[in-house]
């Protein structure tokens, strides 16, 4: 999420309760996110306990602005696709509750890669260190031979710490240029 696909998390849920996303934080059950991107949760167990005091709330409205708000972020499917048709096999090391498969519904990433390592499968999140090390041995690679790009330098860290090559994904543009630096030489005509 907000690598390749906005991530309503910041505004889309906050807005939908009339929230600022730190009266979101204050109120929300202190676990209950968490466990369901673990898989420890269904989704109807993690709504029930979405907020602390058990107040109820339109589940399926919510659903609903949540699968409306998922779009690929500006130069990412582009750059994605053109990377996917040289060949270069993508994996989804994600921490992500089974949301992700409204996410293939809508924008159909698997078209580019595959969804393996998200966090509700795995039953570990990013940064821990077998988030990582369990992705690579998934896919049969030592992790110096994995690159591994995230939005968050936490998770950055982590995947440099276990031995991967890793960037921060601060948009399109400057991730294209990591890439190219890199030897992926047919990103430089991709906009």
């Amino acid at each position: 999420m907000d690598t390749l696909v906005r991530d309503p998390f910041r505004d889309v849920i906050p807005g939908f309760f009339g929230m600022t996303l730190e009266e979101l934080l204050a109120v929300k059950h202190p676990t209950a996110w968490v466990e369901f991107e673990r898989g420890e949760r269904d989704g109807a167990s993690f709504l029930r306990d979405f907020f602390a005091d058990g107040r109820a709330f339109d589940h399926a409205a919510f659903e609903a602005a949540i699968q409306d708000a998922y779009e690929w972020l500006p130069g990412m499917e582009a750059m994605v696709a053109t990377l996917a048709a040289d060949g270069l096999p993508m994996h989804a090391l994600s921490n992500y509750p089974d949301w992700y498969q409204w996410i293939e519904e809508r924008l159909a990433l698997g078209r580019f890669l595959d969804w393996g390592a998200v966090s509700c499968r795995t039953g570990v999140r990013k940064p821990d260190p077998e988030a990582y090390l369990g992705a690579a041995r998934a896919i049969d690679l030592a992790p110096r031979d994995c690159l591994f790009v995230d939005d968050r330098e936490s998770n950055v860290a982590a995947a440099r710490a276990v031995g991967m090559d890793a960037l921060r994904f601060e948009g399109a543009g400057p991730l294209r240029e990591a890439l190219v630096a890199r030897g992926f030489d047919k990103l430089e005509s991709v906009p």
